[in-house]
Formats: C-alpha cells, structure tokens, sequence
C-alpha cells in the first residue's frame, strides 16, 4: 500500500468505557455496523538514539490474525485531540520490519535518511483487545472508524495500562468525525489525548512520565500566500489544544497556570471567531461565542482569585511584614478569608470542566475547522483571499477599535479602561495570528511594546480586583489578635479588614504610577510603525 494522510481524533477512556461505545445505538443521522472485537500486539522500533522519536516518525510491525503488517507514520505528533499523520502500511514476513518492501519512495528515502545506517531494535510493545465498529453518515455516506482499545503498553518490566479510543475518518468529510463523537453520549466526558501510543510507549520505555503541566498558545505558521480557510482551521486547532490541554491540567493540579492558559485559550478562540466572522454563519459564531464566554466566567473566577493572592495580596503584605504595625494586620486572617474563596472556585470549575460541555464545545470546534458552520450565501471570503491579504484588513480593524477608546486615555472610567485592556488583548491576539505572515523584523518589536502596555493594563485591573477584598473579610473569622495592642482594642475581622485596606492603598498608590506609565506606553505605541501598513 502507498502512503495515505490520516485523520484521527484520539480521546482517553475510564477502565470500562469502551463497553459503553460497543454496544451503544446509532446517533441519530448514523448507521452503524455490528462490533468486531480483536486481539492486537503492535511491536514499536527506533535507532539507539532515538532518532524516529526525535523527528516524530514510528515505525511498527502488527499482529493482525495470521498477518503481521508494518506501519511507517510521519508526524505522530497530537494537537487538540487530533493526529494527522502520513502512514504507509504493507505486509511483511514476521515481527521484524522489513524497509524495502515500502512503496512510498518518500516515505521510504526518509526512513532510511532518519536511520542512517543504525540499527533498528524493539523499544515497547503494545497488547490489547481491539473493538471495531464502523459508522456511515446518512447524508453524504462519510465513513468513520471508531476503534477501541483496552490493553497495555510494555516496555521491558515497566507496564501502563491503555483504554482509548480512536475516531478515524475513512472516507469523505473529516466534520463528520466530530460530528459522531458529539452525539455519542459515553464520549461526552472524555478527555482529548495528548499523545499517540507511540508517545506514550517512548515514555514508559525512557522512565518518563507525561507532562500534564499547562499548554501554551502554539503559532501557527502561516505564509502570506497561504489560502484562508486552512490558515483558520490550523488557529482553530491551536486554540482547541490549549483549551482541552489546559481543562486536564486544572482537573489534575492547583499549578495557577492551569486555568490562565485555559482563560488564554478561551480569549484566543473568541478572537479568531471575531477576526473571521466573515467566513461563519452568524448564529453558529454567536453560539460558539456564547459557550466560550459561558466557560470562561466559571474560569476566570478562578483565575481572579489566583491572581488575588500572588500578585496582589502576598507582595503587599511581605511590605507591611517589615513595618512598624504588623501587629495590627492580620495577614493570616486575610490569606484564609482569599484561600477559602479560591478553594470554592477551584471545585466549583472542576465540576464544571468534568461535565459535556467542554467537549461539546470541541467538538463544535473541530467540525467548524473542517467546514462545517461556514457561510454559504457567496459573502466569505475564504475561496479567494490569502492570509496576507485577509489579516492587513483584521489588523487595522483591530487598531482601530484600541485607538477610538485610547484617544480619550486620561477621561475613561475604570470600566473603559477595563474595555481598552480587552480592545488590547484582541489586537495581540490578532498579530499572533497573523505574524508568521509578515517579516519577523517588523512585527517583534511592535508586539513586545503591546505585550508591555496589555501588562500594565492588567496591573491596572488586578488593582481594581484587590476591591473584592472587602467582601470577603467577613466569611472566615480571624485569629486573635498578636502582641501589645495600641489605641483602641480591636476584633479580629477589624484586623484581617485593616490588611486588606492596606493591601488596597498599597496597590493603589502604585496604580497611579502605572496609569501614566500606560499613557507613555500607548504614546509610544501610536507613533510605533504598523507593520501590516508596509
């Protein structure tokens, strides 16, 4: 066989899960085969150094009955849930693999360049039971194959278990895929993989554990001469990564990051929606819109309260610790009264982020990359406008909208200041969309002023946030008052409400610094050259 580009969107199960999708009925606008249940090893090679794990290749030789067939794939890398590797399969004699018998004369010539002359050995196994079932969409008769697979991975005495499951697009429409896995209930919950077998396998074998540590905005490389619509589905997979990477940090850790780069996430995928809206239909952007303002509420309480205690509260309070009347602020009575808070958060968006509604907006997300939601009315411009063209238009837009509320700087409110901050961010997120489309010399120096000027915007709204303060002071009693009282004799609450008053002043005698330092910032800024104007 020659080499093919697959489409795959892998999910992780519970033990058990896959006997919910085995005999699960048909979604509606499916039709579905009986189930078929088979016994797989999967033998994995590599060169002493690594080097197909190093270049994202795997190489594999298959049980399957009687036969043993050999799979090269290229790009074994996995964004957003989804793999998108080039494979070439053929039969070989047995458990070795046997690099002439491949077709493909790419694929071959650089297996064989990777190898380079170095012998090839077994580094991991896989043994498990696999569950085929195929489904046919009735409308266009786009075929997927659902596998699931119950087993482990070995990788000499070391063993993990391995449940998943894999969506595999056969022929037709890749929106399809996502449009199965969303109107399958027991897939509902499932969190996104972040690797392949391969991946998994290479790190029982090397000792490793799987970082799970929050995922960051990956760009996507862009030419000016790309078309627009797979320039849009590949910032539409990004964003799809680093939400659903992002939800299983937050689930499995209290690391602060994890929901900032999950709100980050969030804001990139309303942006983009903004930025193309003339590509979508306008009640499918609107509700997309809708459900990733809806989960980045719930996120950003969180995330407010994180920020609240480590970059609002605990610098104000190592200041007032060297002061003359520590006795007088009750610095634990306040860090309980935050942490109380932060602690409902947390468990309040892990409810959240466990229930369908993060998957229902992936998978919403992954068909819209594909096509489905698109405009049809001969007003998008996808078919006929590149990337170069199509973000001079967004970019300038973008300014435009910061510079109508940055023109009146020193009469906005704290809300207008708070809606400049957004304005900024949007304009960001645009240029990093968009970057690789320009000369790396114009845009880098125009983005680090506006990354600089959206910081001091965000001091400028975490000072607002220190108001919350107040309303928390009551929720949690303080400890006793601590050594010789001056003045009149205080409670407790009145300790812990002088802190967060002093955290406040603190921060707000700063703040005025920080505003005409934006100012100067944004005067720099409006005089900065625009790259996209060149």
């Amino acid at each position: 066989m020659g080499a093919k580009r697959e489409v795959e969107l892998k999910l992780e199960l519970a033990r058990g899960g896959q006997q919910k999708l085995k005999g699960a009925p048909a979604p509606e606008g499916f039709a579905a085969e009986r189930a078929a249940t088979r016994a797989l090893r999967s033998i994995y090679f590599d060169t002493p150094d690594r080097a197909l794990r190093k270049a994202k290749w795997s190489l594999r030789v298959r049980r399957v009955g009687r036969k043993w067939v050999q799979t090269v794939k290229a790009g074994t890398g996995v964004t957003g849930g989804m793999s998108r590797p080039r494979e070439a399969e053929v039969e070989v004699a047995g458990p070795a693999p046997d690099l002439t018998l491949i077709l493909e004369p790419l694929m071959r010539e650089g297996l064989w360049q990777l190898i380079d002359g170095q012998p090839l050995a077994p580094v991991f196994e896989t043994a498990m039971r696999r569950t085929i079932r195929m489904f046919t969409r009735e409308s266009d008769g786009s075929t997927i194959e659902m596998a699931l697979d119950a087993g482990e991975i070995v990788a000499g005495e070391r063993q993990q278990a391995l449940f998943e499951a894999e969506l595999e697009l056969k022929t037709g429409d890749p929106a399809a895929l996502f449009e199965l896995a969303g109107r399958l209930p027991a897939l509902a919950c499932a969190r996104f993989s972040r690797l392949s077998k391969a991946g998994r396998g290479y790190l029982l074998a090397a000792g490793e554990r799987a970082d799970t540590g929050p995922v960051n905005a990956t760009e996507a490389s862009l030419a000016a001469d790309t078309a627009l619509a797979p320039a849009f589905r590949a910032i539409l997979l990004s964003c799809m990564d680093q939400i659903a990477g992002n939800r299983d940090t937050v689930l499995d850790s209290d690391d602060p990051e994890g929901p900032h780069q999950l709100r980050v996430g969030l804001r990139r995928l309303r942006s983009a929606l903004k930025v193309h809206h003339r590509l979508l239909d306008p009640e499918i952007r609107k509700e997309l819109d809708a459900a990733a303002r809806d989960l980045a509420l719930a996120v950003g309480e969180l995330r407010d309260l994180d920020v609240l205690v480590e970059e609002i509260v605990e610098p104000a309070m190592a200041v007032a610790r060297l002061g003359p009347d520590t006795a007088l602020l009750d610095d634990d009575g306040l860090a309980r009264n935050v942490e109380t808070a932060r602690l409902a958060a947390r468990k309040s968006l892990r409810d959240q982020l466990s229930g369908p509604a993060v998957n229902e907006l992936l998978f919403r997300l992954g068909a819209l990359a594909h096509g489905t939601g698109w405009r049809e009315d001969g007003e998008q411009p996808a078919a006929t406008t590149t990337v170069g063209t199509f973000a001079v238009d967004a970019l300038e837009k973008r300014w435009k909208s910061a510079t109508r509320l940055a023109a009146r700087m020193n009469e906005l409110t704290l809300e207008e200041r708070h809606d400049l901050r957004k304005e900024l961010k949007k304009l960001r997120y645009a240029v990093e969309f968009f970057r690789s489309a320009f000369p790396a010399r114009k845009v880098k120096p125009f983005l680090a002023r506006l990354k600089t000027l959206q910081d001091v915007f965000g001091y400028l709204n975490d000072v607002v946030m220190a108001g919350k303060l107040a309303g928390m002071v009551a929720a949690v009693d303080a400890k006793p008052p601590v050594g010789p009282q001056v003045g009149p004799k205080v409670g407790p609450r009145v300790e812990t409400a002088l802190a967060a008053g002093f955290v406040l002043g603190w921060h707000e005698a700063r703040a005025a610094h920080a505003f005409e330092n934006a100012r100067t910032l944004w005067d720099e800024t409006k005089r900065a050259r625009r790259f996209w104007r060149d």
